[in-house]
């Protein structure tokens, strides 16, 4: 058995992409556009790590998506969790658990998929602002 990929359903597949890409880093791989079945497909992985992919799926018909928490999570692995946090905020994205305990944070994608971001190795030491920072929303 392999792990090939994990499906997101998202209303705006470009919103979607600045936040996957743009903000937390991911590169596209391929895209699927089927006219036919009116949807997109666009896989996505972290640089250097092609086989963990995400697939956001597309339908080109309005549809309510709901529940992301009930998804679970996306886990990414990162060299510097503070760095991460810091580029995906300026970036204007919420840091709705900050890695107060300089190993675990999460953030929501704009169809509300919780992500969570992990420290590679062992926690980081506390740091400022993030070790009294409180939740956000929810994660």
């Amino acid at each position: 058995m392999k792990y090939l990929h994990t499906m997101v359903r998202v209303n705006d597949i470009d919103a979607s992409l600045d936040f996957y890409c743009n903000r937390l880093g991911l590169k596209e791989l391929r895209r699927i556009d089927n006219e036919a079945g009116r949807f997109t497909l666009v896989f996505l992985a972290a640089p250097g790590d092609e086989s963990a992919q995400v697939e956001l799926t597309h339908n080109w018909d309005a549809e309510t998506l709901e529940g992301g928490r009930n998804f679970g999570h996306l886990a990414y692995q990162v060299e510097n969790i503070y760095d991460t946090c810091k580029r995906l905020q300026d970036g204007g994205i919420t840091i709705n658990r900050p890695p107060r305990d300089g190993y675990m944070a999460f953030v929501r994608s704009p169809d509300n998929i919780s992500v969570e971001i992990l420290q590679h190795g062992a926690p980081l030491p506390p740091e400022e602002p993030w070790a009294s920072m409180s939740n956000t929303g929810e994660w």
